[in-house]
Order: C-alpha cells, then structure tokens, then sequence
C-alpha cells in the first residue's frame, strides 16, 4: 500500500481557516514528534512553488542565517 504524503496533507488541512491552519503550524513545529515534520515539508513546498524568486531569495537568507 503506498500513501501519498502530499496528498494527505493537503486533503487534512484543505478548507480549513487560516487560524487553524496557524495552530496546526505552530502545534507541528513545538511538537517533539519527527512525524510532523513532512507535514510541514509539504507546506513548505506549497509556498515555496507560489513565491516570486525575491520571496524564494528571502527564505533561503533567513534559512542560511538560522543554519
């Protein structure tokens, strides 16, 4: 059986409110479970496939300076 993460994720939050959306993310990332780190993977490819190259160059400087 083969599960498609990208596709769960997005079904469980799609519809949602942004406030819940909001408390998803921040319940995932305050999380110490690892299991919700695709989740936010596939959040993170969502933004980043809608971003301008200025917003993809912004997110990679504030990455590289957390890193």
């Amino acid at each position: 059986m083969e599960i498609n993460i990208r596709n769960q994720v997005i079904g469980n939050l799609k519809g949602i409110s942004q406030d819940d959306l909001n408390m998803s993310i921040q319940s995932a990332i305050t999380s110490t479970e690892e299991k919700t780190l695709p989740g936010l993977g596939v959040l993170f490819e969502l933004m980043w496939q809608q971003s301008s190259d200025n917003d993809k160059s912004n997110i990679i400087n504030t990455i590289s300076n957390q890193l």
